[in-house]
Formats: structure tokens, C-alpha cells, sequence
């Protein structure tokens, strides 16, 4: 499994809300496009852009930008994030 889990911070909100992005939590050793193709056929939303960071924690993050008016709000609200 490579997404792990969605991250629910304040500013992890705020980028659903003002940027379309969500947040998640994914496997080190995963790459962009094993992320795109997990969130598409998992969520059923299509994926504009992905950008991966590793926290200082250690944790992989990758800010995925949904294409669509309000995509990002709507996988959050099915995922009961907000």
C-alpha cells in the first residue's frame, strides 16, 4: 500500500481549502507516479500535480493537487477529514 493515510493539520486544511491540495501520508520508497495511480483509482479523482517532501519526523508527505472546483473539499469530506 502506498498511501498510507491523509494528514489532518491546520495547515494541511488550509491547502484543501485554498489550493485544492490534499495532504497524505505515503510509503518512503514510493515514487510520483505510484502515488498518482493508488489516489486515481482508489479515490476516483484525477490528479493534477504531486510534490513529496520527507518530514523531520521521517515521514514521506505528498501534496496532491486535484483537478476539479472543489475536488480536494469533496475527497475530504468523503474521507471525513472536514
Amino acid at each position: 500500500m502506498v498511501v498510507r493515510y491523509p494528514l489532518l493539520t491546520e495547515k494541511a486544511v488550509n491547502l484543501i481549502e485554498k489550493e485544492n491540495k490534499i495532504v497524505f501520508i505515503v510509503d518512503k520508497a514510493s515514487t510520483k507516479q505510484d502515488i498518482r495511480k493508488e489516489v486515481e483509482d482508489q479515490y476516483g479523482v484525477k490528479v493534477g500535480s504531486i510534490k513529496t517532501v520527507v518530514s523531520p519526523k521521517g515521514e514521506k508527505r505528498a501534496f496532491v493537487k486535484l483537478v476539479g472546483k472543489n475536488a480536494a473539499a469533496n475527497l475530504a469530506t468523503k474521507l471525513n477529514i472536514m
